[in-house]
């Protein structure tokens, strides 16, 4: 594979590219309803999704084989996945709509996210 031909870990392939790759169609169903303005949809998916990926995936592969789960995660990923969720806690519970500046705001930090693994 071209990613260890250059030293890149399975861990930041799977963090990047997969991932990115595995959003898409979520990231396209997202777009049509806002677009539609269901915006039940857009919520309902981000929080279905990330519920469904967290439990369901790691259980039923678990149930498989064992997932070993490196420390590197535990002490960065799992920080800012959950430093994530607290971000966007007041914008549901507090009705705050997402607008440019929000979704600007949550794309620099994914941006930030990307380079900070990848450096």
């Amino acid at each position: 594979m071209l990613a260890h031909d250059y030293g890149i870990s399975d861990a930041i392939i799977g963090l990047t590219l997969v991932a990115i790759g595995t959003s898409l169609p979520e990231l396209a169903t997202t777009f049509v309803a806002v677009m539609r303005k269901k915006a039940d949809v857009v919520l309902g998916n981000l929080i279905g999704s990330n519920i469904f990926n967290l439990l369901a995936i790691i259980g039923i592969t678990s149930l498989i084989s064992p997932v070993p789960v490196d420390p590197t995660f535990i002490n960065f990923d799992f920080w800012i996945m959950l430093g994530a969720s607290f971000i966007i806690t007041p914008f549901i519970f507090l009705n705050i709509h997402f607008n440019r500046f929000s979704g600007f705001i949550f794309t620099m930090l994914y941006g930030s996210y990307l380079v900070s693994i990848l450096s």
